[in-house]
This record gives C-alpha cells, structure tokens and sequence, in this order.
C-alpha cells in the first residue's frame, strides 16, 4: 500500500461502498464489497481488528481500473482490448 494511504482517512465497508455510488455514480453495496474480499478483485484494505478499512484512493483505482476506454461506440470495445 502507498505511503500517502497512512495519512488518508479510512472509511469501514458501508462508506466505501457509498463513497464510489456518491463519487462514480455506480453500483455498489457493502455486500460485494464483502465478497470481493473474500474472492479477490475488490479494492485494496487494511485491517483494523476485525474490521476491513479502506481509503479513498484504493476506492478510485479499484474503479477506475474496472472502467473501459472511452469509446464512441459498442463496436469500438469487441475489436480492442478494453
């Protein structure tokens, strides 16, 4: 984890999930964040005792890492890599 992720502010499992509806305007429960933890492919947090905390830069790069290229087109995303 970044140096700067020890001076953000840590937010537990329902605020992160809020945070990226309230940021990106996407779906996202405390739910799927829950079972990402436990599958992979969540964003990245730190633990506190029992409870997963995450900050407001591993919530931007997890989305912005699901994100597609900007495109004009659906067609645009079959023929290239997203």
């Amino acid at each position: 984890m970044s140096e700067t992720a020890h001076t953000e502010r840590l937010m537990r499992r329902v605020e992160a999930a809020s945070f990226i509806r309230e940021t990106f305007g996407v779906s996202c429960c405390a739910s799927t964040l829950a079972k990402l933890a436990v599958v992979g492919g969540g964003p990245e947090y730190q633990k506190f005792g029992r409870f997963p905390l995450y900050t407001p830069s591993a919530c931007r790069a997890w989305v912005q890492g699901r994100l597609s290229r900007r495109v004009t087109s659906t067609s645009e995303l079959s023929s290239h890599a997203a």
